[in-house]
């Protein structure tokens, strides 16, 4: 079994929202609406994020309990509508996680102290 990288997941998160967030940079919500591809881009970087929080808490739950600050559940979730509520994919949801919730996530990455697991 390979061994699970608790530095891998982390990085997977951050490369992911720092991804959205430079996707959905200068547009507006109504350019946002009519763009498909950006939308499929960001929706892809959200399941990214949910997947690896996904493992974090599963094989790092210990690392995700001494940082309640992160929304690691949201973050799955967020995921779990991505991958398996596609035709139902609410936009506003969407770009309003782009907007607000992932910049204040790189920014919560960012104070993270450098521990090992």
């Amino acid at each position: 079994m390979k061994p699970t990288r608790l530095p891998d997941y982390l990085q997977h998160i951050r490369q992911a929202a720092q991804e959205a967030c430079e996707f959905a940079a200068g547009m507006t919500r109504e350019g946002f609406e009519h763009d498909t591809r950006t939308q499929k881009a960001i929706e892809m970087n959200l399941v990214v994020i949910g997947e690896a929080a996904s493992r974090v808490l599963e094989h790092h739950a210990d690392f995700a309990q001494r940082h309640p600050q992160l929304p690691w559940r949201e973050m799955r979730g967020m995921r779990n509508r991505m991958a398996h509520g596609y035709f139902e994919i609410n936009l506003d949801m969407v770009w309003s996680t782009v907007q607000t919730a992932l910049p204040a996530l790189l920014v919560q990455l960012s104070a993270l102290p450098g521990e090992e697991p």
